[in-house]
């Protein structure tokens, strides 16, 4: 039971959002090494990174929607009814 009650204050906790960080975190580093192929005049790594960016930003996008603004949507859906 306590661990059950655990998981659930971890899930309903308001000061942190560790989902919607990893992705950003990702996107983070497939900039920079973006940024290393191109300087080093590296195509495939430049074309992964690249396509790594941009899986990572969407994926970060929505991990915001569904993990913040859904939340906030619900809570004040709930306090006008």
């Amino acid at each position: 039971m306590r661990f059950i009650r655990t998981v659930q204050q971890i899930h309903n906790d308001e000061r942190g959002h560790v989902e919607v960080g990893v992705p950003a975190l990702v996107a983070a580093i497939a900039a920079i090494v973006l940024a290393i192929g191109a300087a080093a005049d590296s195509d495939v790594v430049t074309i992964i990174s690249g396509v790594v960016l941009g899986v990572a930003l969407l994926a970060a996008s929505l991990a915001r929607h569904r993990q913040i603004d859904y939340d906030v949507w619900r809570r004040l859906d709930k306090l006008e009814k």
